[in-house]
């Protein structure tokens, strides 16, 4: 007995692929929201 989801797949790539680059953009815009309001913060005191 098969499932039948496996006979027809959507896509064939590899899985690790797509979250290694999905946590990249994650990752990056998480630091970039970090770095703008550090540099606000910075700026703010002056």
């Amino acid at each position: 007995m098969m499932n039948e989801f496996e006979k027809d797949v959507q896509s064939k790539r590899n899985d690790f692929n797509d979250s290694v680059v999905a946590f990249i953009y994650s990752f990056v815009f998480f630091s970039l929201i970090f770095i703008i309001a550090t540099v606000v913060d910075v700026a703010s005191k002056f």
